[in-house]
């Protein structure tokens, strides 16, 4: 069976106003787009970028890459198990192959991935086609279908576009973290005229815009909606976050009954926070923020 639609999502995912004081003392009205209950194991915008590259895959073995404690590698695994499709993750950093495997990368061998360790070198140029070929022969997968790190490309981004019309007609402006941009790509060419997009990156580098730009061409041939990026809130890099980040997402999650992912949610709402402080939006906004995945319970 390798039809996505066997994946039985949850779509379109919830929409749930909520009671926050910091941002109602300055009119805005802030909702929760739930995307973290799509699906139990495809958690928020994997499921959105995995299902139109499972569809393209159609039953070929699929392989993808990621860091250790790579979101996109379990969700790919998962799929595979639920599908059963074969499925190669590139991992980032040889040096780890002799080390017991993490709970994030011993889940994805659970699911039945097969696991292939590169040096950090080769990791960095795995887009260029020799290197990738390279790989892929290294791997014993020479025939699989590719889907990039972070799962962003032009069918992902195709895939995302239907969280912006989910919420056509809800919402001013929808905030997103952003990892490789392929949902702020989507979610922006979705959304109706007259609404905004703003990605919250979780990286450093200043790189994102030009990625979105460029994810949007080849998806759609050229730019779309109004999206713009902050770069503030990434609080030092991909997968740093710091007591005061752990403060507030325990916090978040006490007042709202919802367990905060670290590395992309945490940072997106207390993005929005400072900018809700900063008077960044005006009084009767209707901000959405998208719940992009959930806690890794290990």
């Amino acid at each position: 069976m390798t039809d996505p639609a066997a994946l039985r999502p949850r779509l379109p995912s919830p929409l749930h106003e909520v009671s926050d004081d910091r941002f109602a003392r300055h009119g805005v009205r802030l909702l929760l787009k739930r995307d973290d209950l799509i699906h139990p194991e495809l958690v928020g915008n994997k499921w959105r970028k995995l299902a139109p590259n499972l569809e393209a895959a159609a039953g070929r073995t699929v392989v993808t890459f990621g860091g250790a404690y790579s979101n996109h590698l379990r969700a790919t695994a998962a799929a595979g198990r639920l599908l059963g499709l074969p499925t190669v993750g590139v991992v980032r950093g040889d040096e780890l192959a002799d080390r017991p495997l993490n709970p994030s990368l011993a889940r994805c061998a659970a699911d039945g991935m097969r696991l292939h360790f590169v040096d950090r070198s080769s990791y960095r140029r795995k887009t260029d086609p020799e290197t990738l070929a390279a790989v892929l022969r290294a791997a014993g997968a020479e025939d699989a279908y590719v889907v990039p790190e972070g799962g962003s490309n032009a069918a992902a981004v195709r895939g995302c576009r239907a969280l912006g019309e989910e919420l056509t007609g809800h919402a001013d402006v929808v905030a997103v973290a952003c990892g490789t941009g392929g949902t702020l790509a989507g979610l922006a060419a979705g959304l109706a005229p007259g609404t905004r997009a703003l990605g919250v990156p979780v990286l450093r580098g200043g790189f994102l815009g030009d990625e979105v730009r460029a994810l949007q061409t080849a998806a759609f041939g050229g730019p779309r909606g109004d999206w713009r990026l902050d770069d503030r809130f990434h609080f030092g890099g991909y997968a740093r976050t710091g007591p005061a980040l752990d403060a507030f997402a325990e916090d978040f999650g006490s007042r709202h009954g919802l367990p905060v992912e670290r590395l992309y949610v945490a940072k997106l709402l207390y993005g929005l926070v400072v900018l809700a402080e900063e008077g960044s939006f005006a009084r009767g906004t209707r901000l959405a923020a998208v719940v992009t995945g959930a806690p890794f319970d290990g």
